[in-house]
């Protein structure tokens, strides 16, 4: 199979697809992969790199997608990517459909095969494709957000771990999966005073089998959701409701309660938010106010530290690009079924429930798609 790389276009997105190590597995499995001039620099890999494993480099976006027959990527594809795609053609990265009514329009007319990072699954119910970059996000999201509570940067002007004689930062997390997890692990290590909010007693459980008594842990209700905003400098949103859009937890009316200058980091905005108020924004411009709460709503978290998640997303997602280049789209996803759960859409149909149903969409199941 011919695979293709292009360079992300996202603003201030600069992970790239595979790394030279996956390009030398696929030549080692007998494929053809053409890397865009200059894919890799934004994680610090030469065009050289790339060559010396074995790559094709082409030096323009169209000759990717012309020549492709599998794209490999990393963030979503953007307009002008996606009117590249073609019948046939193979797409392999996040997409993130369920709030994108826009994208998932312009995939279903393109023909092509879409198949999702987050939403393949793994034997033990995770999603391994996303995790890593949960993990990261998590870790980024208390260190953006003391920046953001920095007078300056229009915040509280609080220190997150406080001195002593000075109480430290208020720290909440909505949900208490991998990114909350380490969203947690950072704020304790930075010095705040730590709550975490899920609606899981046994992620509950996990969390104080984890951190003993230096995180506090609530279960998510309403109400509770309510008292705990007014509490926080800081807000972590990090809930996850795989391949859908994410649930609305904190309201307008809610963000009114919040101290002036405290702060929202939204990881779960790839999703849509999980506060009312949330809206995409990029590393260029990444915040913006309402009601005083200055909101971090980078829709490409972990980009910011591209070499790391770069590397990061390449050790998980290389054995189901080989599948995939190996066996063909149709029989990969017939021997695997946790990867068939990424299958999102495919010949103008989509083929993830979840997704469907946010956008209120015709569904047809992967299985009948393929014949199972």
């Amino acid at each position: 199979m011919r695979v293709g790389v292009p360079k992300e276009i996202k603003n201030h997105e600069y992970r790239v697809g595979l790394v030279p190590s996956s390009v030398a597995e696929l030549i080692h499995h007998g494929h053809e992969v053409l890397v865009e001039t200059g894919a890799g620099l934004g994680s610090g890999i030469p065009d050289a790199d790339y060559s010396a494993a074995g790559a094709t480099l082409v030096d323009s976006t169209d000759a990717v997608f012309d020549r492709a027959e599998m794209i490999v990527k990393v963030k979503e594809p953007q307009a002008d990517e996606r009117a590249r795609l073609r019948p046939g053609q193979v797409l392999f990265t996040y997409l993130h459909l369920a709030p994108d009514p826009e994208q998932t329009q312009d995939l279903v007319k393109s023909g092509a095969t879409c198949i999702a990072y987050e939403t393949v699954t793994s034997p033990t119910g995770g999603l391994p494709l996303l995790t890593p970059m949960s993990e990261v996000a998590g870790r980024l999201a208390p260190q953006v957000g003391a920046h953001c509570l920095e007078k300056a940067a229009g915040g509280r002007g609080i220190l997150l771990g406080g001195v002593p004689g000075v109480p430290a930062a208020e720290v909440v997390i909505l949900g208490g999966g991998v990114s909350g997890t380490h969203a947690a692990t950072i704020a304790l290590g930075m010095g705040a005073n730590v709550t975490v909010v899920d609606r899981s007693a046994d992620v509950l459980r996990r969390l104080a089998t984890q951190f003993g008594t230096g995180v506090r842990t609530i279960f998510s209700t309403r109400d509770a959701v309510r008292e705990i905003v007014k509490r926080a400098d800081l807000l972590i949103g990090c809930v996850l409701i795989p391949g859908a859009a994410a649930p609305k937890l904190v309201t307008r009316d809610m963000l009114k309660t919040m101290k002036p200058g405290s702060v929202i980091v939204d990881v779960a905005i790839d999703q849509g938010g999980c506060c009312e108020t949330s809206h995409a924004t990029t590393h260029e411009d990444p915040t913006y106010v309402v009601d005083n709460v200055v909101h971090y709503c980078v829709a490409n978290m972990p980009g910011a530290v591209a070499r790391t998640s770069t590397f990061a997303l390449n050790n998980v997602t290389l054995p189901f690009t080989l599948a995939l280049a190996d066996k063909g789209w149709r029989q990969a996803l017939k021997d695997d079924k946790h990867l068939r759960n990424g299958l999102n859409v495919t010949d103008g149909k989509i083929t993830c429930q979840p997704v469907a149903d946010a956008q209120g969409l015709p569904y047809v199941s992967a299985e009948s798609v393929l014949g199972l």
